[in-house]
């Protein structure tokens, strides 16, 4: 099998020289073998596994644990491990899948209020009902109504409950809150939502307005999670591909 020096690898991948040595330190690829003299050996398989680590991270998508599913996936790779790796990858696949259907459903529901189009179910949920149904925390749902996303009413035991159309605002609200934007950002939003019906919400929620206050904002939420699909799928072939190679 052929070796490879450093600057070698970091040629051959188009990063510096530095960024071999860090993606060896943060555990992307498999240790090298190094020479009586110190320097690192690397192989095809450190190529393959650099190729992967930089497919992996190539977007940049972050919420609900997203990015901590793709390292894993990398770090499989870089143990050896390629069907672990590949069990990893399906299973982060189907997770930017539900992102997606969670983005569509809440351009839906918005779409919905907007409309005018009443809530027909009334059923309540109490709060960890609520929580679950949504896919976040209890603490999570209390943040958003101490900063005012949502008021909630209490039956006369003092307990919370949820109708469907509180549910139906907070899938819009969880929606923009995987995208990043500020709890402020988002009440703002909701305002303007609410002002002006004829606004495009699939534009809204893809490409932040100019005049929204956003903290730390995907720049397309919808736009990154299909292009972050597209890159697992590729992730998944490419696994594919080292588990027959180098094994």
């Amino acid at each position: 099998m052929r070796t490879y020096q450093t600057a070698e690898v970091a040629a051959a991948i188009g990063v510096h020289p530095n960024t071999v040595r860090l993606y060896e330190k943060w555990g992307l690829i498999s240790p090298p073998v190094r020479r009586p003299n110190g320097y690192r050996v690397f192989t095809d398989l450190h190529l393959a596994q650099f190729r992967l680590a930089r497919l992996a991270f190539q977007v940049e998508v972050l919420q609900n644990g997203l990015r901590k599913k793709v390292v894993s996936v990398v770090k499989a790779s870089a143990a050896g491990d390629f069907d672990a790796a590949l069990t990893l990858a399906e299973g982060y696949l189907a997770k930017l899948r539900r992102e997606q259907a969670n983005a569509e459903e809440a351009i839906a529901v918005a779409n919905q209020l907007l409309a005018g189009q009443p809530e027909k179910s009334t059923r309540l949920w109490r709060r960890g009902e609520a929580a679950a149904l949504l896919g976040i925390s209890t603490d999570t749902l209390r943040n958003w109504e101490l900063n005012g996303l949502l008021r909630v009413k209490r039956r006369q035991n003092g307990y919370r409950v949820y109708t469907g159309e509180d549910l139906r605002r907070l899938k819009i609200i969880r929606s923009l809150r995987c995208a990043n934007y500020s709890l402020e950002a988002i009440l703002g939003m909701l305002c303007r939502l609410s002002q002006n019906p004829g606004t495009d919400i699939r534009q809204a929620l893809d490409t932040p307005r100019e005049d929204a206050e956003i903290v730390a904002v995907c720049d397309r939420l919808i736009s990154s999670l299909t292009a972050a699909e597209e890159n697992a799928e590729q992730m998944i072939r490419q696994l594919r591909g080292m588990k027959a190679a180098f094994t």
